[in-house]
């Protein structure tokens, strides 16, 4: 009889199939796609008050609703879309984190304008090097750090809402801007 060996991975992920999905195949990896990091920032910052899983349970939803997390599109969104949007059962339907998805678009395209792209902008904060911590248990692991904190209070000052540093640490952990995948986490090394 053979054993199967576990995988080790982060405790937080190793909940539900949805949570090891995200964990394995996306969590922590560096992302420079403009689209990819806007999505990821107003997916955060629709988790405000809620668990990841729930957002990851709508996040097709929010594809489809927000045109594909397009921000040309969303900076565009007059009151009837936003009415639509609130009507929307398949998403988180809180009408502060509606119109902060129609203000972010709108800064992001600032931001890009600026520097020429969001991900050189953001990925600024690290000077463009992922941050890999150490951390031998999730438990551990900070939510915010010196440079959340930073990168909070500068969106904040270009206008971004839902940016708070709690939600600034958790995206630069969802974008691999730093690294805390537990040391015996399968996923430490990649």
């Amino acid at each position: 009889m053979t054993k199967i060996k576990k995988i080790k991975r982060c405790g937080w992920a190793d909940q539900t199939d949805l949570m090891r999905k995200y964990h394995d195949l996306e969590w922590g990896k560096p992302l420079h796609n403009d689209k990819k990091l806007f999505e990821f920032l107003m997916l955060e910052g629709s988790q405000a008050g809620l668990s990841w899983e729930t957002v990851l349970k709508k996040r097709q939803n929010y594809r489809k609703a927000f045109d594909n997390f397009d921000p040309l599109k969303i900076a565009k969104y007059n009151s009837a879309k936003q009415k639509q949007l609130l009507n929307n059962p398949g998403i988180i339907r809180n009408r502060l984190k509606v119109k902060a998805f129609i203000t972010n678009a709108q800064k992001f395209l600032e931001v890009k304008k600026e520097f020429g792209s969001f991900d050189k902008y953001i990925w600024s904060f690290v000077d463009g090097n992922p941050i890999k911590n150490k951390f031998k248990n999730w438990k551990a692991i900070p939510a915010t750090t010196e440079i959340s904190d930073a990168l909070s209070k500068d969106l904040k000052n270009r206008g971004f809402t839902f940016v708070g540093t709690t939600i600034c640490y958790a995206f630069m952990q969802a974008v691999g801007m730093v690294n805390d995948h537990t040391v015996d986490c399968f996923r430490y090394q990649k």
